[in-house]
């Protein structure tokens, strides 16, 4: 996935410390105009008998696995799908990375979700203790790509560690999906378009900046253990707050259109990162207000 929004940050910041980046990534959601020059992309989908290969015979240190059916409403019409992806995909890696000796094999750096994971929340911010009770497809094939790292821990010695992400917003999110409503919001009021809020506005989520994540992985892969580490501010914002405050930013006023609550949003997460902070060293540096204007103006260049 480093042709997509995350993993393409993410090889950015390899690339600038100096590392060798192979990226694997069918392009489907990517773009390869987000791939650095300097990383090698190998054109394939993570279901592909062909990823054993590429594994095989670059031999990573690590792997930071970011493929993924990421939205909530697709998963929910199309579970099968999301299945495939994000869970046979997922082991599709896993026996690829466990072909390889012992003595060099990868360690595996796995992107979940904090927002799905957890379910409705018994309190709020949530810690990972908290019981995982997803409501859609989509959380439920990333817990499942949890409980296989583990599986494959005990079983094959697998190294791993997982990051629970929250709501990622910046440059490079792609604002035509169903997923990544900063982008979908700023690409709808640069154009003048109407923006649309599923239910009431009033659900509350986490974001995070991607620049923020990115550190995340970066120091899980090096510091984390094998075990799940939320990742977000601990702060929510209710969707159509974040839509006045990019209305503002951006001299929009027209008001947004009301459509149904759409099955599997749940209606308030926030998470507690504090494990992060105290494992990694890891807490989040960017503001919401300063994020959002980085991203509107990413958007502007992309009119």
């Amino acid at each position: 996935g480093g042709a997509g929004f995350i993993g393409s940050h993410l090889v950015d910041r390899l690339v600038s410390r100096g590392d060798r980046v192979v990226v694997v990534d069918n392009l489907s959601s990517g773009r390869r105009e987000n791939l650095n020059p300097s990383a090698e992309l190998h054109h394939i989908d993570i279901r592909s008998p062909d990823l054993r290969n590429v594994v095989k015979t670059e031999s990573p240190e690590v792997v930071f696995h970011l493929a993924a059916q990421m939205s909530v409403a697709v998963s929910a019409r199309e579970p099968l799908l999301d299945a495939e992806i994000n869970i046979l995909g997922m082991l599709n890696l896993l026996e690829a990375v466990r072909a390889v000796p012992s003595d060099a094999r990868a360690k595996v750096v796995f992107a979940s979700t904090g927002g799905a994971i957890y379910g409705e929340p018994e309190s709020l911010p949530v810690p990972e203790t908290h019981p995982c009770r997803p409501v859609s497809p989509y959380g439920a094939s990333k817990l499942a790509g949890e409980v296989y790292l583990g599986t494959y821990r005990a079983v094959y010695g697998l190294d791993y560690s997982v990051v629970r992400l929250a709501n990622v917003y910046g440059p490079r999110q792609d604002p035509h999906g169903e997923a990544g409503v900063v982008a979908i919001f700023g690409r709808a009021m640069l154009a003048g378009e109407p923006v649309r809020i599923f239910g009431d506005g009033a659900d509350e989520r986490d974001y995070i900046f991607v620049g923020d994540v990115v550190r995340a992985f970066e120091l899980a892969s090096e510091r984390g253990g094998p075990t799940a580490y939320n990742i977000g501010t601990g702060e929510g914002i209710a969707v159509a707050t974040l839509a006045r405050q990019m209305a503002s930013l951006i001299g929009y006023d027209r008001a947004p259109v009301q459509a149904p609550p759409r099955p599997g949003d749940l209606r308030k997460i926030r998470l507690d990162a504090s494990k992060a902070r105290q494992e990694l060293g890891w807490q989040p540096r960017v503001q919401l207000a300063s994020g959002l204007a980085e991203t509107i103006e990413f958007l502007r260049t992309r009119q």
